[in-house]
């Protein structure tokens, strides 16, 4: 009996039989201190003063997410490259578990291509159409995480950052990454 879904799950099935494939997207963001403003509830005919911040401090979160089990994974870089890459790779293969084949969606960043990139064997890359962040539902969740925990903040030092960065994601449950992440051709795939 053949598989519903996309040609290119079915390939990866079909080449891992004994394996669960899970579809993951990953992506990078970066939280520093020339971050923006968002709007803020305040009384109506005020107008609320926000402080905006101009240094150059700043640090990158790479975060992947499963949209249908809200799992996670995330670690944060004052830098991004394929060593990083690598390293985030490696812990979303952990994350997902040994009996799971990752087909990890991703842009198409220098770092995704680089020739040191090093893809664990239970991982397929799966690289979006070039200039299409609407395809990838981790854009939705930086804007969350970005509205919600990350604007309208001074960051002291590099620390403050990393900090705020650590507690804006664990703040994530897994029903709230899969209801901003929640994709249709991957539900209709699975």
């Amino acid at each position: 009996m053949a598989q519903a879904g996309p040609p290119f799950l079915n390939q990866v099935r079909q080449r891992h039989p004994d394996q669960k494939v899970q579809v993951w997207f990953q992506d990078e963001a970066r939280v520093g201190q020339q971050g923006r403003l968002t709007q803020v509830w305040s009384t109506r005919g005020s107008r609320p003063v926000m402080v905006r911040q101009t240094q150059y401090k700043w640090a990158y979160i790479f975060g992947a997410v499963n949209p249908l089990t809200g799992a996670s994974s995330a670690l944060i870089s004052p830098t991004v490259n394929a060593v990083v890459m690598s390293h985030h790779l490696a812990m979303i293969s952990r994350e997902a578990g040994p009996d799971v084949h990752v087909v990890l969606v991703l842009d198409n960043a220098g770092w995704h291509h680089a020739r040191a990139l090093k893809v664990p064997d239970g991982m397929t890359l799966l690289f979006l159409p070039a200039y299409s962040p609407e395809l990838m539902p981790m854009e939705r969740l930086w804007c969350w995480m970005k509205e919600h925990d990350l604007s309208n903040r001074v960051f002291e030092d590099e620390a403050a950052i990393d900090k705020a960065c650590a507690q804006s994601w664990n703040n994530l449950t897994p029903e709230r990454i899969q209801s901003i992440t929640k994709t249709q051709w991957i539900e209709r795939a699975n």
